[in-house]
């Protein structure tokens, strides 16, 4: 399902511009990792596609469903999002009846609503906890019930808000795992990160934001070897890329073994040349 943002200008009552001719088109199936500093503008942007913020002036479109058109309710159906702090969005006793909550709304039958939720719950490795209480769970596990919470609901289009928050090395792993096989349901997938290393592993496209615009937008090998776009939006590359930066390496290594046939090439070539 696409996503169409069109000249989208937010202003909130303090009077602070936090969008000012916003345009994004993000196609179904996409991956996309939005980046920037703080206040640049990626949440606000985030929350217009689920209608928890409407524009002041453009429009935002989900599918064929005008944003202004739908209810917050209504956008659930298309629109999953995870919040970066998970307790902002757990209430339920159970880690099943969290899960459970977004199906139910959305008209599910028991058979359903019970297939969704053990699904979820395997794919974030939940399946133990399902008769816990959230808040008896680490933190890191409980935004993996805020996660299982979005998956439950098959939405074709998801939002991970800072994901990688508190996570260890172990949770950012299932988290890409989590991302990984969203691509292969052809989900549309927008992450909102300052981790540009996760990026780089999972999202084939990244924008960058600045003051409230788009500064740059393209593809991850791209837009990530830009260290002066980057720099402007006050973030560095990836490691592996800020090493290949550091030698020479003409190309964009996005893993360790992309990085050594890369380097190794690199060095050959040289040798070659003398």
């Amino acid at each position: 399902m696409d996503v169409k943002v069109k000249g989208v200008t937010f202003r909130y009552p303090s009077g602070v511009l936090a969008l000012s001719e916003v345009s994004l088109t993000i196609r179904a199936g996409e991956t996309v990792a939005l980046v920037g500093e703080n206040g640049a503008g990626k949440t606000t942007l985030a929350r217009h596609l689920n209608g928890l913020l409407q524009p002041e002036s453009g429009e935002v479109w989900i599918g064929d469903w005008d944003t202004r058109q739908k209810s917050v309710a209504s956008l659930s159906r298309r629109v999953g999002y995870v919040f970066q702090n998970p307790d902002d969005q757990l209430f339920a006793r159970t880690v099943w009846d969290e899960v459970a909550f977004g199906p139910r709304n959305l008209g599910g039958t028991p058979q359903s609503v019970d297939s969704d939720v053990r699904s979820a719950l395997a794919r974030c490795g939940l399946h133990e906890a399902a008769d816990r209480h959230p808040y008896d769970l680490p933190a890191a596990e409980r935004k993996f019930v805020a996660i299982a919470t979005t998956l439950a609901m098959q939405t074709p289009v998801v939002i991970l808000d800072e994901p990688t928050t508190g996570l260890d090395a172990e949770g950012v792993r299932r988290l890409g795992d989590l991302v990984e096989g969203l691509k292969k349901e052809a989900r549309t997938v927008l992450t909102i990160t300052h981790d540009l290393d996760f990026g780089a592993d999972h999202f084939e496209r990244v924008v960058v934001m600045s003051r409230g615009r788009i500064r740059g937008d393209g593809p991850a090998r791209e837009i990530l070897r830009e260290s002066t776009l980057l720099e402007e939006a006050h973030l560095r590359p990836p490691q592996l890329i800020s090493l290949a930066l550091a030698l020479g390496l003409p190309t964009s290594p996005m893993t360790v073994p992309e990085f050594v046939a890369d380097y190794g090439q690199y060095v050959a070539r040289g040798r070659s040349a003398r």
